[in-house]
């Protein structure tokens, strides 16, 4: 396990050389930074990092900087224990952790116990926000991600909507692929629709022929596809292999650049939902991409909606500090649930975003439906 304990200003981002003061308010951060999983971590780890570097240069809070204390899980289930713990020995006092469902849920009693708020900047799983919503010390999981359900529920209610009646799905066998499988059929039989086809394959698995050929067997006329970007794309890529590019509707990991480095030209046209594209329509938007731009001198951004979470985690944290007034878990929790003040962000203007009962900051008005094309993420036609 390599712990990273990095104070923001230490990082050539030409984002200002600003001197910690010398107490500073820890923030962990634990993603994936190397593995399959890297691009989304990555992406996310940058939006945090921009957010710190803004939140400081306006004097922090509570008259003190904010810095991230980052831990690379790898993406492995059987090691996130251990690091929220090694992440609690550094005094950090909330998380904007989570991009796999399977690590998240793995540290969860850990960071539960501790009276930890972290606010998930981009895993989906659905268990997620629920699996402490009991405890008598209260949830102390929040999230800036569509949840599995909305995106289950955009993904059907689009397919619905474009005519198909016919509808196959194929996901990964993680904890994410078989949580979003379970999230589709549930809102297919909203519709009173049954797939015609259902396929899975695992992390590391290259030729999806057979499950393709099941589906066009049952006559299907479009693929619900749930999954971790890189599998994706070879979805993608083995469909045009075989002459039958189906039209793809995956969930949000099929606008990474780990689905397009693989499918290639094939990623065109696929759809997927998203809380961020750039192009953004507020003024707190426009402000995120040409903050984004200037930092990490890129012409487009990798993995908006990671980047867009990462962001807006920080933030969200960072006014609940400030309202709560205290670094105290259980105060900075209630203050989450009760925020008071409106919080502009990449993906929204937070107005309540939370309370006791709902921990989903994103709902269907702050995510969209997107689209590849000609290599950028845009958003889809209605």
């Amino acid at each position: 396990m390599k712990l990273s304990h990095i104070a923001f200003a230490a990082v050539t981002l030409c984002l200002g050389s600003a001197t910690f003061a010398a107490e500073t308010i820890k923030i962990g951060a634990m993603l994936p930074l190397t593995g399959g999983s890297a691009p989304l971590g990555l992406a996310v780890r940058d939006g945090q990092r921009l957010a710190v570097a803004q939140i400081n240069a306006r004097g922090g809070v509570m008259g003190r900087n904010l810095e991230l204390v980052e831990v690379n899980d790898e993406s492995k289930p059987e090691n996130a224990a251990a690091n929220m713990k090694a992440l609690l020995s550094k005094g950090v006092v909330a998380c904007s952790c989570g991009v796999n469902t399977g690590v998240v849920l793995a540290y969860q009693p850990v960071m539960q116990a501790a009276k930890l708020p972290n606010v998930v900047p981009a895993s989906a799983g659905t268990k997620l926000t629920k699996a402490f919503a009991n405890a008598p010390e209260g949830n102390f999981t929040f999230r800036v991600q569509a949840s599995d359900t909305l995106q289950a529920q955009m993904m059907v209610d689009y397919a619905i909507k474009k005519g198909y009646k016919k509808i196959a799905l194929l996901h990964d066998t993680t904890p994410y692929g078989t949580g979003g499988h379970d999230d589709m059929v549930k809102q297919l039989l909203t519709h009173d629709v049954k797939a015609v086809a259902v396929g899975s394959f695992k992390l590391g698995d290259t030729d999806m022929s057979a499950q393709l050929a099941k589906a066009r067997e049952a006559g299907a006329q479009v693929l619900l596809l749930y999954g971790i970007g890189t599998e994706q794309g070879h979805v993608a890529a083995t469909g045009a292999k075989l002459g039958m590019p189906l039209p793809i509707i995956g969930s949000w990991t099929n606008a990474t650049e780990s689905f397009l480095n693989v499918a290639g030209a094939h990623a065109e046209g696929a759809i997927s939902p998203q809380t961020f594209v750039e192009g953004a329509h507020s003024a707190a938007g426009r402000e995120f991409e040409a903050a984004y731009r200037a930092a990490y001198k890129r012409p487009r951004m990798n993995n908006p909606t990671a980047v867009a979470g990462g962001h807006d985690s920080i933030l969200l944290l960072a006014a609940a500090i400030r309202q709560a007034n205290s670094t105290d878990g259980t105060k900075i929790k209630a203050a989450l649930e009760r925020l008071s003040l409106p919080v502009p962000g990449a993906i929204a203007t937070y107005n309540k975003p939370f309370s006791e009962d709902d921990h989903e900051g994103i709902n269907l008005s702050s995510a969209l439906m997107a689209i590849w094309k000609k290599g950028a993420v845009v958003r889809a036609p209605l």
